[in-house]
């Protein structure tokens, strides 16, 4: 029984498949999502919006000038780091995407909305929860006091991308798994 949320747009594809024609253990992560959005309020998938919509670049762009602008030249060579780290995860998550080619759960889900529109078809990983974890370890590692805004971050953008009906609780895991494992390779590498 779901909660009727306002459909994003006519424009979004139409869910492809039954839930039923969903595999046993898929079946379970569709009913997880299905669970957190169906149980979040109005003004909780607003501020579920605007996270995701920092999360496409904004946040990482503002921190990187951020870290500059205080730092100065100490800031260099992480804000390179975690730039270049970021692209790496950027074309490691769609050659991931493009191979899996997993439908999102609103595409499969009848009772799911997507509350804000995707920016590619496919959701195997997540791609925003995969750059709030790299950016939260890769800043948090040379720069601390990051982490008191960056984890919170991360988990806001890990549930945002599940309550808004773009990605399944196993996509987030996995992209959150990524994301932390390319920082830890790009600050043992570099």
């Amino acid at each position: 029984m779901s909660r009727a949320h306002a459909p994003l747009s006519a424009s979004l594809p139409a869910p492809v498949s039954a839930p039923s024609a969903v595999p046993g253990w898929q079946r379970f992560d569709l009913s997880l999502c299905e669970r957190v959005h169906d149980g979040c309020r109005r003004e909780v998938l607003a501020l579920f919006r605007v996270v995701s919509r920092l999360g496409n670049g904004p946040a990482w762009y503002a921190l990187a000038l951020g870290l500059l602008g205080l730092y100065g030249e100490a800031a260099a060579v992480p804000v390179l780091r975690m730039l270049v780290t970021g692209m790496l995860g950027s074309a490691l998550y769609w050659l991931i995407k493009s191979r899996a080619a997993r439908p999102r759960p609103f595409m499969v889900s009848a009772s799911l909305n997507a509350e804000e529109p995707p920016l590619d078809e496919f959701s195997f990983p997540s791609g925003h929860t995969l750059h709030a974890c790299l950016y939260a370890v890769l800043a948090g590692a040379v720069f601390p006091w990051t982490l008191w805004i960056l984890v919170p971050f991360a988990v806001l953008t890990a549930a945002s991308r599940i309550a808004l009906g773009l990605h399944y609780p196993t996509d987030v895991a996995a992209g959150a798994a990524l994301g932390c494992t390319l920082a830890w390779l790009a600050l043992a590498l570099v």
